[in-house]
C-alpha cells in the first residue's frame, strides 16, 4: 500500500513518508524553464501537458511519496465566473465580489467543464506515477478563497473579508455556501479522475478570531468532507489550517480530517500530545530552514521525526517551499528523513 495512505489510515511507520507543499515550483530550474512556455499562470494551470510535467518534475528528481496536482486554489472563483488574473511579481488579482448583486452575477454552480483541464491533468499524472506514490488533489477552504474574492488580492490580516463578515453576514454566509458547494463538486470530480486523497488549504486560519473560526472555517470544511464522503466513503483528507496555533487540536474533531497539517510555529511536543492523539499529523519544518540547509536543518528534522515517532506522521514543511531554496538542500532533507 502507498505509505501516505497508510498514515492517513492511522498507521505508524518506521520512517515518515514525505512530500512538501509547493514541491512543483520556482526553486526547480526545470520548472522555471517550463514556466516560460506559458503566457500566464492560469494558462499554465489549464494546459494539461504543462501541468502534468510540472507535477511530475519533483517526483522524477526526488521521488517524493506524494505528487500534488499542479493547479491553484483560485481556479474555483475563475470557474464561477469571477475575473481572475495573476500579475508577475505581485500575485493574484480578482474583480472584487462585495455584495449580493455581485454574487448574483456569478454562476450558481461551479463550471466543471471549465475545470476539465485539471481533471485531464489528474488522469495524465496518474498513469505516470510509481505504484507507491500517492496522488493528492486539493482545494482552498471557503474562508481562504472568499478572502481573495472579496479583497481582489492578498491583504494583510484579511481586513476586507473580516469587515465584510461583520458588516454583511447574510452576504458573507451566501458566499461561503457557494464556495462550499463548488468545492464539493470539484473534489468529487477530482476523486473520479483518480486522486488518492485531498488536502484542503485554509491558508488564513490565523486571521480569524476564535469565535469565528468554527463558523467560517471548521464548519464549512466539515460539511465539505462529509458531503464528499457521502458519495466517496473512502475519501481521505488532510486539512492544513495555517496560523491556527493552539486550535490545531480542534481541527480533526471539528472537520473529520484524517490528518492535520501543522505550520512551523506549532510546538511538536504539544502537537504530539494534543493533535496526534486524535489523527495523523503532517509537518512542519520551517521552510526557511531548508533555505539555510546544513546541520541546523538536520537537527530540526531529527527533532520533528522523534517527536512524532509514536504515531502516524507525514513529514512536510510548515508552509510552501520558497523560490530561494537550493535543490541540493531538498535532496539533503529527503536523505535525512528517510534515514
Amino acid at each position: 500500500m502507498k505509505p501516505i495512505l497508510q498514515v492517513l489510515d492511522g498507521q505508524t511507520l518506521k520512517r515518515p513518508p514525505i512530500w512538501i507543499m509547493r514541491q512543483a515550483g520556482r526553486y526547480l530550474p526545470e520548472y522555471r524553464a517550463l514556466r516560460t512556455k506559458a503566457k500566464n499562470f492560469l494558462d499554465f494551470c489549464y494546459r494539461p501537458e504543462m501541468a502534468i510535467e510540472a507535477t511530475l518534475q519533483p517526483i522524477r528528481r526526488y521521488g517524493f511519496d506524494a505528487a500534488i496536482i499542479f493547479s491553484d486554489i483560485l481556479v474555483i472563483p475563475d470557474a464561477l465566473g469571477q475575473k481572475v488574473s495573476f500579475q508577475e511579481g505581485e500575485g493574484p488579482r480578482l474583480e472584487p465580489v462585495l455584495d449580493m448583486e455581485a454574487l448574483g452575477r456569478l454562476k450558481s454552480e461551479v463550471d466543471l467543464e471549465h475545470l476539465a483541464p485539471v481533471f485531464e491533468t489528474i488522469r495524465g499524472v496518474k498513469g505516470n506515477l510509481p505504484p507507491t506514490t500517492t496522488l493528492l488533489g486539493f482545494c482552498g477552504a471557503p474562508w481562504t478563497v472568499a478572502s481573495y474574492m472579496i479583497a481582489g488580492k492578498g491583504t494583510p490580516e484579511l481586513a476586507p473579508s473580516r469587515l465584510k463578515a461583520y458588516a454583511d453576514p447574510v452576504f458573507f454566509a451566501k458566499l461561503i455556501q457557494r464556495l462550499e458547494d463548488a468545492s464539493v463538486a470539484y473534489l468529487l470530480r477530482q476523486f473520479e479522475a483518480g486522486i488518492d486523497a485531498a488536502q484542503i488549504f485554509e491558508s488564513f486560519a490565523g486571521a480569524l478570531p476564535a469565535n469565528m473560526l468554527k463558523t467560517y472555517s471548521f464548519d464549512p470544511i466539515r460539511r465539505i468532507i462529509a458531503r464528499v464522503r457521502a458519495k466517496r466513503p473512502d475519501a481521505r483528507f488532510i486539512v492544513f489550517c495555517r496560523g491556527a496555533g493552539a486550535r490545531h487540536d480542534q481541527v480533526a474533531k471539528s472537520t473529520g480530517a484524517n490528518a492535520v497539517g501543522l505550520d512551523w510555529a506549532v510546538d511538536e511536543q504539544w502537537a504530539a500530545t494534543h493533535v496526534q492523539s486524535q489523527s495523523a499529523v503532517q509537518g512542519h519544518l520551517d521552510p526557511l530552514l531548508v533555505v539555510n540547509g546544513g546541520e541546523l536543518m538536520d537537527r530540526r528534522t531529527d527533532e520533528i521525526i522523534e517527536a512524532f515517532s509514536h504515531g502516524p506522521h507525514i513529514f512536510n514543511l510548515g508552509h510552501g517551499i520558497v523560490p530561494e531554496t537550493s535543490p541540493d538542500h531538498v535532496e539533503r532533507l529527503l536523505k535525512r528523513v528517510r534515514g
